[in-house]
């Protein structure tokens, strides 16, 4: 419809209208396009680090394999920001992992556990698009991440990491540190594709 009748049938003044609509726009729903109508994109293909946030929001709405998909993307990054905070600040690296051994053995501590310390790691990393790009999916990540942690096999194969990890930074060792972020990251996702059985690998855009 014409922005009037919309403002009209939403109850709303047309430059309110006309800001949601630029919003909506910067986050890659829809395309607006002067002297035509107005077009809803394809999320899947024009979405922006906006959409993990509007998912969150709308948990009834997630595609099944979310969660590994997000853990791919995880595994894809991890190592190299591992790497880069172990060799930058491993003190402070090591004052993160320690409060591991305090965990109690419930998901949603778990998962701000383990979301606080990729999140220390990407800003001790140095460089700052890692924990942009983090900051994109901490909504969602806070809403998914319980489900795996919910998991004892889950709670205990992270505690291993964590232990491993800190071992790398006691040690002052960059690259044993991307390695061993590289190793649970990829084991990570295996472990949640089986809990899942498979989940993880169907239902992908373009699939």
């Amino acid at each position: 419809p014409a922005e009037r009748e919309l403002a009209q049938s939403l109850g709303v003044a047309r430059p309110t209208l006309r800001e949601a609509l630029h919003r909506l726009a910067a986050q890659g729903w829809i395309t607006i396009q002067q002297g035509r109508p107005t077009r809803v994109n394809d999320y899947w293909t024009s979405g922006t680090s906006h959409m993990l946030a509007a998912l969150a929001e709308h948990p009834e709405r997630l595609p099944a394999p979310l969660v590994g998909w997000l853990l791919e993307a995880r595994r894809a990054l991890a190592p190299a920001y591992a790497r880069a905070a172990v060799r930058a600040a491993p003190e402070q690296v090591v004052a993160r992992l320690a409060r591991a051994a305090e965990l109690p053995p419930e998901a949603h501590a778990f998962a701000r556990f383990d979301w606080e310390l990729h999140r220390t790691l990407a800003r001790l990393s140095g460089n700052p698009v890692y924990t942009w790009i983090l900051n994109g999916y901490e909504a969602l990540y806070q809403r998914l991440a319980p489900r795996y942690f919910q998991q004892p096999e889950g709670r205990a194969f992270s505690r291993r990491f964590y232990r491993r990890l800190l071992d790398a930074a006691m040690a002052r060792d960059p690259g044993r540190a991307e390695r061993v972020t590289r190793s649970a990251m990829a084991a990570s996702l295996r472990l949640w594709q089986r809990l899942e059985g498979g989940a993880g690998n169907r239902g992908r855009p373009g699939d």
